[in-house]
């Protein structure tokens, strides 16, 4: 069994101390912290290697290739995608779901089609398509959310008539939900639909099979699975990436330039113009390293032990004064516990918890259409991960009793 004592000693910001106290941190679905060894990974490729990659044939540039390279098959394997080549690197999934908007949906998407999403789904997975609906003329269709936060499948088929994409998050970022994406993936291949999946809450998680997904597109983030911050990334069919458009232009992406014209270079570079983040790819294979040293299977039994100490904790606590949204069952959904405390506003909750220590983020979580479907303006979310344990949750626990006692006052 794993020491999860011991996993907590890996990550130097987690021995720091806030307002004179041990700071505890539950922000994980917003960014993750680093262990030491990413850390000491891109401190080394800096001290060691750093060049610029594919351009130079000295040793160093050499090397700087061959890092970036090895860390784009690690996250082949990591999601089990079929082919390294099929793995473009991103600056987050964000950028990776603006590319497959504007590349994918630019060169296929008009008038008559339709692109079918959720109302959990997290604004990069709405706004890009709301900017191409306006531009290309289709429709953009909501598959609701049930009560008890699952989507609503019962018209599924409807939704799907005519569509050519669905797009949808395998974890919901504010109610935790866990979604069932080969269940989905069979029904939009069904309707002759495509289909792509927003893993940023999932990777970091549970382990990931992109072909037992039966996703088309997968995209995710570095930043929150231990890795920095300016790194994320775009699976996708290699058939696909090949017949889609370049979404930048400038170096790299090209094979050949004339005044005529160009050639795209092939994929995975035909979509990475510029010099890439290479300190930060460096980074995300050390926390792959890192995750499959702990084995995922191991991360995912911690997690849901802890999410239902999380949710047993609190409602015993606290009773009828919180209100945690998403599904009851924790082996339904990941760590992410979004909640509302009795009458006080989750950003006054956020502050108060803050003076003991415990980092929580308060709002909209870039989720609006999921909180108007939930009637609540915002919430306070707790998110874990494979550096928290119960000490943790009963810190936030206990913390909560001063936001009742100040605001009751």
């Amino acid at each position: 069994m794993t020491d999860w004592a011991a996993v907590k000693k890996d990550f130097p910001l987690l021995r720091r101390q806030v307002h004179g106290t041990p700071i505890v941190y539950l922000d994980s679905s917003n960014t993750s912290q680093k262990p030491q060894s990413v850390i000491d990974a891109m401190s080394a490729y800096y001290e060691t290697v750093n060049a610029n990659v594919h351009r130079g044939s000295y040793e160093i540039a050499v090397k700087a290739t061959e890092a970036l390279e090895q860390v784009r098959a690690k996250v082949a394997r990591f999601i089990n995608a079929p082919a390294t080549n099929e793995v473009v690197f991103t600056k987050n999934a964000t950028e990776a779901m603006n590319l497959l908007a504007r590349s994918w949906g630019g060169a296929n998407l008009g008038p008559g089609d339709a692109v079918v999403i959720s109302e959990m789904e997290h604004h990069a997975n709405i706004v890009p398509w709301h900017m191409l609906a306006a531009e290309k003329g289709f429709e953009l269709r909501w598959i609701s959310v049930t009560a008890d936060g699952h989507l609503d499948l019962s018209d599924l088929d409807q939704l799907l008539d005519g569509a050519k994409l669905l797009s949808i998050t395998a974890m919901s970022n504010v109610l935790g939900t866990l979604n069932p994406v080969p269940r989905l993936a069979e029904a939009a291949h069904r309707h002759d639909a495509l289909i792509a999946v927003d893993a940023s809450q999932y990777v970091p998680h549970i382990a990931t099979d992109v072909q037992a997904m039966g996703a088309d597109f997968m995209v995710f983030t570095g930043h929150k699975m231990l890795g920095p911050m300016g790194i994320g990334g775009l699976w996708a069919h290699a058939e696909i990436l090949e017949s889609m458009p370049p979404f930048l232009g400038g170096g790299e992406m090209i094979l050949q330039v004339t005044k005529e014209g160009f050639t795209t270079n092939e994929i995975p570079w035909k979509f990475e113009a510029g010099t890439p983040m290479v300190a930060e790819a460096v980074g995300l294979g050390a926390a792959i390293d890192y995750l499959e040293n702990l084995g995922m299977d191991e991360v995912r039994r911690h997690e849901v032990e802890l999410t239902g100490y999380a949710m047993r904790s609190l409602t015993e606590r606290h009773g009828d004064k919180i209100t945690i949204h998403g599904p009851s069952e924790p082996a339904e959904r990941g760590g992410v516990l979004s909640f509302v405390y009795d009458d006080v506003h989750p950003h006054d909750v956020a502050q108060v918890l803050d003076q003991a220590g415990v980092c929580v983020r308060a709002g909209h979580h870039c989720a609006k259409p999921l909180l108007r479907t939930l009637g609540v303006p915002a919430t306070s979310r707790a998110s874990l991960y494979v550096y928290n344990d119960e000490s943790d949750i009963d810190c936030l626990a206990e913390s909560l009793d001063s936001a009742s006692d100040i605001f009751s006052l």
